[in-house]
Order: C-alpha cells, then sequence, then structure tokens
C-alpha cells in the first residue's frame, strides 16, 4: 500500500519516469493525482477513486496464467504499513507458506519513486536485488502507467512483477497453494461458507475497507460526510452481527475476518484522527473492540502488525491532510493485550487445523511498547 495518491486495494505510492501513479494502499490506489507530479500533497484535494489492479495474472496448481505454485520462486512484497498488503502477511503466516513464499518488506516512507528496500542492506532487495519495487514493474512491462502498489508478488527468476491483485492473492494462497501449506494449516475460504463470505466481505470492502480512505481523501464536506456515515452504519451492523458469534461466518476464522481485521487494528491510530472517521473509537464499542482484540492476539495476526510503520506511513506520507508530517504519540497501545472474553462464544479459531508456530526471527515486528 503506499498511501500515496490514489487507492485501489492495494496500496500504491507515487511514482515517477515510467510508474507516475500515486497510489495508497495496497491493490492499486489511484485518484486523479495518479497522473500528475503532485504526488503526496494531492490528497484530500482530488476525487477519490480506487481502481483495478492492472496485473492480475493468478499463480496456481495447475499453471494455467503461466505462473505455477512453486515453493521457493516467488517474493512477496509488502508493505506493513498497507491493510491491503497486510491480508497477505496475515494468510502466509496462517497458511504456514514462510518458506514457500519469501518475503520482502519496503521502508513504510517512500520518496518519489514510490516503494523502496531502504530497510535491507544498501538498499536493496537481498533476493530481487532491486532498490525500487517499480523496478520489478518495468521487467514486466515499460512505460506502464500506473501507480506501484503493494502487495505484489515477484517472480524471482525473471525478476518480473507476477500479480497485484490484492483481491485475489490471498484467495489463491488458500485455495491454489495447498500443496505447500504446513500440516494443520486451516481453510481461510470454505467451500461450503464461500457465498456467505464473499457477500460478507462485498460490504466491508465497500464501506469500511475502502470507505475509511473515501472519507479520508474527500475533496468536498458532502463526499465526506457520504462516506463516513456507511462507514459507521457498516460498522454498526457488523457489530450487531458479532455480538453473538465470535467470527464473522461460520465458527473459524475465514477470509473475511482477516479482511475485516486489517482495517479494524489500524483504527484508532490512523483512521480515526488522520481519516476524520471520528463519531466514535474503536475502543468505544465493546463488540469490535473485544473482536479486534481477539483476532490481535491470535498467532498470526498481531504478530504481523507493525503499529510503527502504521502511524509513520500514514502521518508522514499523506502531506496533502497532514501537511506538518508530524506523527501523534497516541494512541496508548496496551490494551491491545488485555483479556476480550471472546472465547466464552464458542468458536474454534483454526477449526480442525493448529496455530502457526513462532514468528521467523527476521520477520518479528517492532513490540507494541516501544512504539
Amino acid at each position: 500500500m503506499s498511501d500515496t495518491g490514489t487507492d485501489s486495494g492495494s496500496h500504491t505510492g507515487t511514482g515517477t519516469g515510467s510508474h507516475t501513479g500515486t497510489g495508497t494502499g495496497s491493490g492499486t490506489e489511484t485518484t486523479a493525482a495518479s497522473a500528475g507530479s503532485d504526488g503526496n500533497t494531492s490528497y484530500g484535494h482530488k476525487p477519490f477513486k480506487r481502481s483495478r489492479s492492472h496485473f492480475a495474472d493468478r499463480i496456481t496448481a495447475d499453471g494455467r496464467d503461466g505462473w505455477p505454485v512453486e515453493a521457493g520462486r516467488y517474493r512477496l512484497v509488502v508493505s506493513r504499513a498497507c491493510p491491503w498488503a497486510s491480508r497477505a502477511l496475515v494468510s502466509r503466516r496462517l497458511l504456514g507458506l514462510e518458506d514457500a513464499l519469501s518475503l520482502a518488506v519496503t521502508d513504510p516512507i517512500q520518496d518519489d519513486r514510490s516503494w523502496r528496500f531502504t530497510l535491507d542492506p544498501d538498499g536493496r532487495d537481498p533476493v530481487l536485488g532491486i532498490r525500487y519495487l517499480s523496478e520489478a514493474y518495468d521487467a514486466r512491462e515499460r512505460d506502464y502507467p500506473g501507480g506501484v502498489s503493494v502487495p505484489a508478488i515477484v517472480d524471482v527468476p525473471s525478476g518480473q512483477l507476477v500479480t497485484n491483485d490484492y483481491q485475489q492473492i490471498t484467495l489463491d494462497l488458500a485455495t491454489e497453494w495447498t500443496a505447500l501449506h504446513r500440516p494443520g494449516a486451516p481453510d481461510l475460504y470454505p467451500e461450503p461458507l464461500r457465498a456467505e463470505i464473499d457477500e460478507v466481505m462485498d460490504g466491508i470492502y465497500r464501506d469500511i475497507n475502502n470507505g475509511v480512505y473515501k472519507a479520508g481523501f474527500a475533496s468536498t464536506q458532502e463526499d465526506y460526510a457520504d462516506a463516513c456515515t456507511a462507514l459507521f452504519a457498516r460498522l454498526d451492523q457488523v457489530s450487531a452481527r458479532l455480538a453473538d458469534r465470535r467470527y464473522l461466518v461460520g465458527d473459524t476464522i475465514t477470509e473475511a475476518d482477516i479482511r475485516l481485521f486489517t482495517t479494524l487494528v489500524r483504527f484508532d491510530a490512523v483512521y480515526h484522527g488522520h481519516f476524520k472517521c471520528n463519531r466514535n473509537k474503536l475502543t468505544e464499542d465493546p463488540v469490535l473492540w473485544a473482536y479486534v482484540r481477539d483476532l490481535y492476539q491470535t498467532p498470526g495476526f498481531g504478530d504481523t502488525v507493525d503499529f510503527d510503520h502504521i502511524k509513520r506511513h500514514y502521518y508522514q506520507v499523506h502531506t496533502g491532510i497532514n501537511p506538518t508530517g508530524i506523527v501523534p504519540l497516541g494512541p496508548d497501545l496496551s490494551g491491545w493485550t488485555t483479556p476480550h472474553h471472546r472465547e466464552q462464544l464458542g468458536g474454534r479459531p483454526f477449526g480442525d487445523g493448529t496455530p502457526p508456530g513462532p514468528v521467523r526471527e527476521d520477520e518479528r515486528v517492532t513490540p507494541i511498547d516501544q512504539v
């Protein structure tokens, strides 16, 4: 997610040269700023529109798009700041794909060439050997006019981008990569529940995942009011749904919970203040606050969340709506580890499976007491 410019589900950052789009999120966020040179300062001044993912090839078990599932062949590129990319981080952990699908984490702060690997020695990704994610986009398609977005999966042998389809990536990890899942991996997209999961996810995407961006990047009072009203109406609906059930669909964690979690975990830290989604804080809704803490404390969720990356990215990159770049000291994060009591509702987080193992040493996030 490069919250720079537009939001397409994935975060696309600002880009220059062959990549002139600006984006925010994972997928391909494109606002009217995409084609301009004003980059981050355009936020809140141009109409918001989330574009479709341009590179929608799929990595499948049968390789029908030319990209077969193969251990070690591909590299997942994410920003820990981005809610769209965070879906892939959670799915990869829950399914135990760490050894099969390597991980590259970008700097939460971009320059005018978008997502960069300045967290790595010499500013290069150690596997791909590139300084900017845009280089993988260029290897796939020169002069591609859109933004550079995460999550992105890159073919390591060729250095080419395979896909930036944030909506499909996690579904394929759950259903096409099964031969490489860890023993005890949960079924995150169970076939009997897919129609219900899809219906629930559609409303969450439209009004919550995308809704916070529509509110935050609104350029008129009317657009902001419409987005904010729809956002909280949907949050109220979801809260009512979760009042007597532990998870959104069925009695186990599914793709729907992952997609809701990645927005809720950022809500009080950035969306409440930075995006003016401030009818109330998440901590003021007893059901949603308990639900998101339950997931946060579940292995595979909270251990992928880096509040330091999240806060610095939103407040320092979106200079159009936060021109000073000041990062707030709050909110207090200590509540994330307090008891939630959601286990009283029953449910089996991993179904017939088991929790993922410990986080790899090289993938640990900043502890919340150090943010």
